[in-house]
Order: C-alpha cells, then sequence, then structure tokens
C-alpha cells in the first residue's frame, strides 16, 4: 500500500500530452513502485492507472525488460537493479564528495544529513546518511522532495543566491547568518537546519540539510553546517 504522502505525489504528477500517454504511464508506474515500501502488484498498478490488468501487465512487462522493475517469486514488482546505476549516473562528484562529509555530520551530531538539490521548482534530497551514534533517529529515503518555498533546505539553496524581490523572510535571514532553520514546516514537530554548498557551473544549486527533534541539536548545529557546507564546495572546486 502507499501512503498518503505518496498517492497525494502521484496525484499531482503530469498525466502526459497528446503522443506521450504510453510513456507518462510507464513513468507513474515505475515512479510508484520506487515510492511504495513493499512494491505493487498487477492488480495495484492497473488501481493506480484506472486501467485493465492486461494494460497494467504490459507495462510491468516493458519496466521489466529494461530492467527498472523486477518480479518476485510473490508476484509482486519491485525496484529493478538498474535503479543503482542510474542513481549513481546523477551528479557523481557532489555525491562522491560529500558522503565523509555526512557521515561525519550525522554522527557527530546524532541527527539523520541530506543531500539536497534544486529540480525544478522542487528540493530533492539525492543521497542520505543516518547516525550511527544514536538509536532514535528521523528516517527517510533519497527522493523526498519539497517545493522551493518550505522548509530549511529550500530556504538554504536560495539564500546561496543573490536576494530577490519578495522572497520569504526565513531565505534573508538564512543568507545573513550563514544557514536556514525551519520547524515542523516539513515533517511535524522536527526542526530542520540546512547550509548551501558554493557550487560551481553545470551543478544545481545544493545544501546540506539536517533534521531532527532535537530543539538543543538545532539550537547548535548552524555552524557545523556552515562549515562542512563551505567544505564541500571547496573539495569540489579542487576537482574540476
Amino acid at each position: 500500500m502507499l501512503s498518503r504522502v505518496q498517492q497525494s505525489r502521484q496525484a499531482d504528477e503530469p498525466k502526459g500530452r497528446d503522443g506521450n500517454q504510453t510513456l507518462a504511464r510507464g513513468l507513474r508506474v515505475f515512479l510508484a513502485i520506487v515510492d511504495a515500501d513493499h512494491g505493487m502488484t498487477v492488480q495495484q498498478v492497473g488501481e493506480l492507472l484506472d486501467v485493465h490488468r492486461s494494460i497494467a501487465y504490459r507495462l510491468l512487462q516493458t519496466l521489466g525488460d529494461f530492467g527498472l522493475v523486477a518480479r518476485n517469486s510473490d508476484g509482486v514488482y519491485l525496484p529493478g537493479a538498474r535503479l543503482a546505476t542510474l542513481a549513481d549516473a546523477y551528479l557523481p562528484a557532489l555525491r562522491d564528495v560529500a558522503a565523509p562529509v555526512m557521515r561525519a555530520l550525522a554522527d557527530r551530531l546524532e541527527s539523520t544529513v541530506s543531500l539536497f538539490v534544486e529540480q525544478g521548482d522542487e528540493a530533492v534530497a539525492i543521497s542520505i546518511v543516518e547516525p550511527t551514534t544514536a538509536s532514535h533517529h528521523i528516517a527517510f529515503r533519497s527522493g523526498m522532495r519539497t517545493t522551493m518555498h518550505q522548509g530549511a533546505a529550500a530556504y538554504a539553496m536560495l539564500a546561496g543566491s543573490p536576494e530577490v524581490a519578495g522572497e520569504p523572510t526565513a531565505v534573508t535571514e538564512a543568507r545573513e547568518r550563514g544557514y536556514a532553520r525551519s520547524h515542523s514546516e516539513v515533517e511535524t514537530g522536527a526542526y530542520g537546519v540546512a547550509a548551501w554548498i558554493p557550487t560551481g557551473p553545470g551543478v544545481p544549486r545544493a545544501c546540506l540539510n539536517l533534521i531532527t527533534y532535537r530543539a538543543d541539536v538545532a539550537e547548535a548545529a548552524g555552524a557545523d553546517m556552515r562549515a562542512a557546507s563551505d567544505e564541500l564546495g571547496r573539495a569540489l572546486q579542487q576537482g574540476e
């Protein structure tokens, strides 16, 4: 079963223009399977698209032919191995230099740290590191997205660019202090602390984002987030 958040996300996805309905359907199915915690059956795919089982089955077969989904012994379709290749191909330099910095941050601050990039009008998490030093922390998967008008990650990426008229107060404040803050904007009760990464040409706006339920951690994390993001920026410049 899909969560209400996942269902809402799919409901907002483009339905496809004339001439590419089949492609749009296939992509909707692929994203739904990636988002689903336990995969999807042919029947669930048919219900998602409001189509006959035979159509759903043909879409799943095609996705399977390309290695994007795989059918297990129970008849449930799960993300395929090709997905790992696709993930590795997206901004590899940024993700590689960010990994050790994120691990150090997550363990030191006992909080989940994520790498967000701007994609259209959304902030998308492309890498997640959970702490090994804390038994309780907030967990989520890569692919989580928020609008570019809400949450610390979005505010931080906007703050890394010159001021624009009408920008949210949180963005202006983040630019002045060097990092952004938010509370209960993305996850109820959670604090977000994020700092933009100085990226070069060809790299989208990006930031490191910490999420925690602990107010004390959030209050003290800003300087660490700023320093870590600057470290990533220097590493990216050296690798050019």
